[in-house]
C-alpha cells in the first residue's frame, strides 16, 4: 500500500515546484520611477534621533539603495523596510515609515505624490517640521489608510482630503507642540461635519488634539461603518448628539478633554458593541442608567471629572470584562455597591472624590487582578482597611485625601509588587517604620500632609533604588541626611517633597540629580546662600521650585537670568533675599517672592515672561517706575500683586488690549495721577486695590462696566469730587460685593444711582463657606497641583486695623468714611438687604437715621460715628440679630436707646457724644415717660430648659463673625496644598 502512494506523492511535489516556479516568473518588481520617487524623499529628509518618541524607533529608510550603491543592496523596491507592493502589478501600494526618526519638510512638490497607486501612508511618529499637510494628498486617490499622527504638521487640514473618499482609516492626531502642548493642526474650513459628509467609508477616525471647536454635527450618526470615533481635545461644545453611541458597529467612543461638551448616557441596546468608552473631562451629567449593564462587551468606561450623579447602578455587575473602572471626581452619592466584587477582571478601579455614604471595602479583597486601585478623597474614616492586603497585585495604590487614621500597617509589605504608594492628607500617625525599604519595586512614596513623627533617616529610604517620587513634606519628622562621604546609593529623582522637615542644610542627595522636574524644601531652617549645585543638574527638567519660608539671603553665583529653561513655578516668598529681583526663564507661569529685602526697579527682563499667570513681588524694598511692558502678559497674567513697595509716578497703560487680569493689587505704594482707564480693557477683572496711594482723580465711574468686578478699594488716596454728578446712568455695578472709597475727598451727597446699582448686595445669599480666591491648576508629567490665592482684607474697629487672610465670597461691604459727604442717608440704602458691614463714619452727614436700615438682616457692623445725624435710633436697628458691632458715637441723636437682643451688648462708648441719648449702657438715665418698649425676652425656665438667649442672639454664632468698620485690602494669603498630587497612575488615555 505504501508503494502505491509513491506516484501521487511525487505529482504532488512536482506541481508544488511546478507552481512555485510560476509564481516565481509572474512576480514583478517595483517599478523605476516608484524607486527613485521614494529615493527621492528621502533624500528630501534627514534622520534625527530626537525626531521619534518610540523608544523602539529606527530609521527604516537607512537601508533603501539600488544595487548601484552597495553591493548587498536590493533595487527592488518592494523588498525595502516599510515598502509593499501589489504581487502582480509592482506599484507601491503601501509606504509605512511610522518611528522612522524622519525630520524635515514636506511640500507639494514632493515625491510622495507620485506614489499614485499608494493604498496606505503611514508616516505616523516623525517630525516634519511643522510642514501644512499638502493638498496633493488628494492625488493619492486609492488611498483607505492614512496615518499622519504626532508627526508635528500644522496648519488647516485641507479640503483636497474630502477627495480622498475611499478612506477607511484617518489617523491625524496627536500634532501637538512637543513642550508647551499647543495643538497644530486646526479642521475649520473644511469642517468636522463636511468631513463626515464627504468620507462616508470610514470605520476609524482619530483626530485627538485637532483644534476644532465646534458643535458635534448629528451626522456623525449617519456615518454606520464607524468602529471607532476618537475626538479627545478638540474644543468640542454643546450638546453630544446620542444617536451617536447607537450606531451599530461602534466599538471604540473617547472625547475625553472637551470641558465644554455636555450631554447624557442614552439607554442601551442589549448587545451594544461598545468596548470602550471615555468621556473624562467632559461636562456628561445625569445618572447612569441601569441599561448600562446591557455593555457586555464593555472593557473600560472611563467618565473621570464629569458631572455624573446618584448611584452606581447594581447592574454593573454584568459588566464580567470590564477590566477598566474610572469613576472619579464625579458626584455619586449612595452606598458602593458590593456587585463591583463579581468584576472579577477589573485591573483598574477608580471610585476617588464622590459623596459616597460610609464606605466600607470587605468586597475589595474579591478583585485579586487589581493592579490599580485609586481611592482618594472618599472620606473613608477608618484604618487603612485590612481586605487591601489580599491584592497581592496591586502597583498602585491611592489612598490619599481620606481620614484615615492609626499607624502604618506592616501588613502593607505583603504588597511585594507595589510601584506607587499614596497616602497623603490623613490623619496617619506614629513613626515611618524602617521595613519600608523592603519595597523593592516602589516608584513613588507620598505620605506628606499626615501626623508622622519621629526621626527619619534617608538612607533607610535611599535603598528604594527605583525611587523617581519621594513626598515626606508636612508632618512632624525630622530629616537626617547621609554624612558626607558616605558610600549610599542614590536613586534618580523626579519629585523630591521635604517641606517642613526640620532640615538645616541644602540635602546632599540632590547635588547630582539631573532628571529633577518638582523640588519643594520650604518651611524649613535653611540658611545663607542657595548653593550653584542645586541648578547644575536640572537646568532643563526642573519645573517647580519651592524655597520659601526659610532664611536664604541669595544665590551663591548671582546670574542674570536664573538657569531652569524648563521652570513653570518659583516659589521663593519669606526669606531674606536681598539685591535685584531674579529673572526666572521664560516659560514660568507662577513668580512669588513677597516679603524679602529685594530693591531696586522692576527689569524690563520680566516682561519676557509670556506665559507669566501671577506676579506676586509685595512686601519687598522694590522701588522705581513700574514698568508699561509688565502688560505684555496680558493674555495670561491674571494676579498681579506688587503691595507695600516703594514704586512712585504714575500707573503706566499696561493693559492696552484685552486681558485676562483677575486681581491686581498695588497698594501701600507711592503711585500718584490717574487712575488708567486702560483697566477697562481687564473685563476678567474682580479685584482691584490701589489703596494708601497718592492717586489724585474723580471717582472712575468707568469701573462699572467691568462685569465680574467684586471689589474696588480706593481707600486713602486723593481721590475728590462729587460721586453723584460723575455717576452716568448706564453704568453698573452689579457684581460689586466691597466698595471701600474711605480716606479721600469725595464729596457732595452720598450717590443714590451708585447705591441702586448694587444688585448683588440686593438680596441675602448665604452660600456655603467658601472664600473669594484665584484657583491655578497646573500639571507636568507625573504631578499636578493646585494652588490657591486667597484675596485679603483690612479690618478697621474702632481705631485697630487687623489684616485677614481670606474673605468670604457672600462678604458685602461699603466703607465710605472719613471723606466729606454731606446731606441724609438715603432711605434707599435699605435695598441692600444682604449688606454685613455699612461705615459711613467721619463725613457731614444730617438728618436722621433711616429705619429701613432694619432691612438689613445680615448686617453685623454698622459705623455712623462723626457726623451731624439728628433724632432718635430707629427701634427696627434693635430687630437686626447679626449686628455685633455698632458706633454712632458723636452725632446729634436723641431719646431712648432700644434696649434687648444685640443692643444689651454694645458698650457705652458706641454711643459718646450724644448729649440726647438715655437709656442703658449710658449712665443717663431716661425719664419714665421717654422709657423705651422692650422686645420679649426669654423666660428663665425657658432658659433652663436650653434654650439660651433666644434664637435672635443664638443666631449670631452661624454668621460670618466679622466685627468691622471696614477697610479693605487685598493680599496673598494661601498656597493650598502644593504637595505633588500624581495623576498618571494607570494605563495612558
Amino acid at each position: 500500500m505504501g508503494l502505491s502512494l509513491f506516484p501521487f506523492l511525487l505529482l504532488l511535489v512536482h506541481l508544488f515546484f511546478a507552481g512555485s516556479l510560476v509564481s516565481t516568473l509572474q512576480r514583478t518588481d517595483c517599478h523605476t520611477h516608484e524607486s527613485l520617487a521614494l529615493l527621492q524623499f528621502k533624500k528630501n529628509l534627514n534622520i534625527n534621533s530626537f525626531a521619534s518618541r518610540d523608544p523602539h524607533a529606527y530609521p527604516k529608510t537607512a537601508s533603501w539603495k539600488l544595487h548601484t550603491e552597495a553591493e548587498n543592496s536590493s533595487a527592488d523596491c518592494c523588498s525595502w523596510d516599510g515598502v509593499e507592493c501589489d504581487g502582480k502589478t509592482g506599484h507601491v501600494v503601501s509606504l509605512d515609515l511610522s518611528s522612522s526618526l524622519l525630520y524635515g519638510s514636506i511640500t507639494s512638490n514632493s515625491s510622495l505624490f507620485k506614489l499614485v497607486f499608494l493604498q496606505r501612508l503611514d508616516l505616523a511618529d516623525n517630525n516634519f517640521n511643522l510642514s501644512e499637510i499638502p493638498s496633493r494628498v488628494a492625488h493619492l486617490s486609492r488611498l483607505t489608510y492614512l496615518n499622519l499622527s504626532n508627526s508635528l504638521f500644522s496648519g488647516q487640514i485641507p479640503s483636497a482630503i474630502l477627495r480622498l473618499s475611499g478612506l477607511v482609516s484617518l489617523d491625524l492626531s496627536q500634532n501637538v507642540e512637543i513642550y508647551s502642548g499647543r495643538q497644530l493642526l486646526e479642521l475649520k474650513n473644511p469642517s468636522l461635519r463636511s468631513l463626515v459628509q464627504n468620507l462616508t467609508k470610514l470605520e476609524q477616525l482619530f483626530l485627538g488634539d485637532v483644534n476644532i471647536t465646534s458643535a458635534v454635527p448629528e451626522t456623525i450618526g449617519n456615518v454606520s461603518s464607524l468602529t471607532t470615533l476618537s475626538l479627545q481635545k478638540c474644543g468640542l461644545f454643546g450638546e453630544f448628539p446620542p444617536r451617536i453611541f447607537q450606531l451599530p458597529k461602534l466599538q471604540y467612543l473617547d472625547v475625553h478633554s472637551n470641558q465644554n461638551l455636555t450631554g447624557f448616557l442614552p439607554e442601551f441596546r442589549p448587545n451594544t458593541p461598545l468596548k470602550s468608552l471615555s468621556l473624562r473631562g467632559t461636562v456628561f451629567s445625569g445618572e447612569l442608567p441601569a441599561s448600562i449593564g446591557n455593555l457586555n462587551s464593555l472593557r473600560d468606561l472611563d467618565v473621570r471629572g464629569c458631572n455624573f450623579s446618584g448611584s452606581i447602578p447594581s447592574s454593573f455587575r454584568n459588566l464580567t470584562f470590564l477590566t477598566g473602572l474610572y469613576l472619579s471626581r464625579n458626584s455619586f452619592t449612595g452606598h458602593i455597591p458590593s456587585s463591583l466584587s463579581n468584576l472579577t477582571q477589573l485591573s483598574y478601579l477608580s471610585l476617588a472624590g464622590n459623596y459616597f455614604d460610609a464606605v466600607t471595602l470587605s468586597w475589595i479583597d474579591k478583585l485579586t487582578k487589581l493592579t490599580v486601585l485609586d481611592f482618594d478623597n472618599m472620606n473613608i474614616s477608618s484604618e487603612i482597611p485590612y481586605s487591601i492586603a489580599n491584592l497581592t497585585q496591586l502597583s498602585t495604590l491611592h489612598l490619599s485625601s481620606n481620614q484615615l487614621t492609626g499607624s502604618f500597617p506592616y501588613w502593607l509589605m505583603n504588597l511585594t509588587q507595589l510601584s506607587q504608594l499614596h497616602l497623603s492628607g490623613n490623619n496617619l500617625q506614629g513613626q515611618i517604620p524602617s521595613s519600608i525599604s523592603g519595597f523593592k519595586n516602589l516608584e513613588q512614596l507620598d505620605i506628606s500632609w499626615n501626623n508622622f513623627s519621629g526621626v527619619v533617616e534617608l538612607e533607610t529610604i535611599l535603598e528604594l533604588k527605583n525611587l523617581t517620587l519621594l513626598q515626606l513634606s508636612g508632618n512632624n519628622l525630622s530629616i537626617l541626611l547621609p554624612k558626607p562621604g558616605s558610600n549610599v546609593s542614590i536613586p534618580k529623582f523626579q519629585v523630591v517633597g521635604l517641606r517642613s522637615c526640620k532640615l538645616t542644610e541644602f540635602p546632599n542627595i540632590l547635588e547630582n540629580q539631573n532628571e529633577l522636574f518638582w523640588l519643594e524644601l520650604s518651611n524649613n531652617n535653611i540658611h545663607g546662600l542657595i548653593p550653584t549645585w542645586i541648578w547644575n543638574g536640572s537646568k532643563e527638567s526642573l519645573q517647580y521650585l519651592d524655597l520659601a519660608n526659610n532664611f536664604l539671603t541669595g544665590f551663591e553665583e548671582s546670574p542674570v537670568l536664573l538657569p531652569w529653561s524648563a521652570l513653570r513655578v518659583l516659589r521663593l516668598s519669606s526669606n531674606v533675599l536681598r539685591g535685584p529681583i531674579p529673572i526666572p526663564s521664560p516659560t514660568t507661569e507662577i513668580f512669588l517672592a513677597s516679603q524679602n529685602e529685594l530693591s531696586g526697579e522692576i527689569p524690563r527682563r520680566l516682561c519676557d515672561l509670556n506665559s507669566l499667570g501671577t506676579l506676586d513681588l509685595s512686601y519687598n524694598n522694590l522701588s522705581g517706575l513700574l514698568p508699561r511692558c509688565l502688560g505684555n502678559s496680558a493674555n495670561s497674567l491674571s494676579f498681579l500683586k506688587l503691595r507695600s513697595n516703594k514704586f512712585h509716578g504714575t500707573i503706566p497703560l499696561m493693559f492696552t488690549k484685552a486681558s485676562n487680569l483677575r486681581m491686581m493689587d498695588l497698594s501701600l505704594n507711592k503711585f500718584q495721577g490717574h487712575l488708567p482707564r486702560s483697566l477697562e480693557n481687564c473685563t476678567m477683572l474682580e479685584h482691584l486695590d490701589i489703596s494708601s496711594n497718592k492717586i489724585n482723580d474723580s471717582f472712575p465711574f468707568w469701573l462699572g462696566n467691568l462685569p465680574y468686578l467684586k471689589v474696588v478699594i480706593l481707600r486713602s488716596n486723593t481721590f475728590r469730587g462729587a460721586i453723584a454728578s460723575s455717576f452716568q446712568n448706564n453704568q453698573s455695578f452689579r457684581s460689586l460685593q466691597i466698595i471701600d472709597l474711605s480716606h479721600n475727598h469725595f464729596n457732595g451727597e452720598i450717590p443714590r444711582k451708585l447705591l441702586h446699582s448694587l444688585d448683588s448686595i440686593k438680596s441675602v445669599a448665604m452660600e456655603k463657606l467658601t472664600y473669594m480666591k484665584e484657583n491655578k491648576y497646573l500639571s507636568i508629567e507625573i504631578c499636578g497641583w493646585i494652588a490657591q490665592f486667597h484675596y485679603s482684607f483690612t479690618l478697621t474697629n474702632k481705631g485697630t486695623e487687623r489684616e485677614y487672610a481670606k474673605i468670604q465670597t457672600f462678604l458685602t461691604a461699603i466703607d465710605l468714611s472719613s471723606n466729606s459727604f454731606e446731606g441724609p442717608i438715603p432711605d434707599s440704602i435699605g435695598d441692600l438687604r444682604g449688606l454685613f458691614s455699612l461705615n459711613l463714619s467721619n463725613n457731614a452727614l444730617t438728618g436722621p437715621i433711616p429705619p429701613s436700615l432694619g432691612n438689613m438682616t445680615t448686617l453685623e457692623s454698622l459705623d455712623l460715628s462723626h457726623n451731624s445725624l439728628s433724632g432718635e435710633i430707629p427701634p427696627q436697628l434693635a430687630e437686626l440679630s447679626f449686628l455685633s458691632s455698632m458706633d454712632v458715637s458723636y452725632n446729634h441723636l436723641t431719646g431712648h436707646i432700644p434696649q434687648g437682643t444685640q443692643f444689651s451688648t454694645f458698650e457705652s462708648g458706641s454711643f459718646d457724644g450724644n448729649w440726647g441719648l438715655c437709656g442703658k449702657p449710658l449712665l443717663t438715665e431716661c425719664q419714665s415717660s421717654e422709657l423705651p418698649p422692650t422686645l420679649p425676652t426669654v423666660d428663665e425656665d425657658e432658659d433652663e430648659e436650653g434654650f439660651g438667649f433666644g434664637w435672635k442672639v443664638v443666631l449670631v454664632g452661624y454668621s460670618t463673625g466679622l466685627a468691622i468698620g471696614l477697610g479693605l485690602g487685598l493680599g496673598f494669603t494661601s498656597w493650598a496644598q502644593l504637595n505633588c498630587i500624581v495623576k498618571n497612575f494607570g494605563r495612558t488615555q
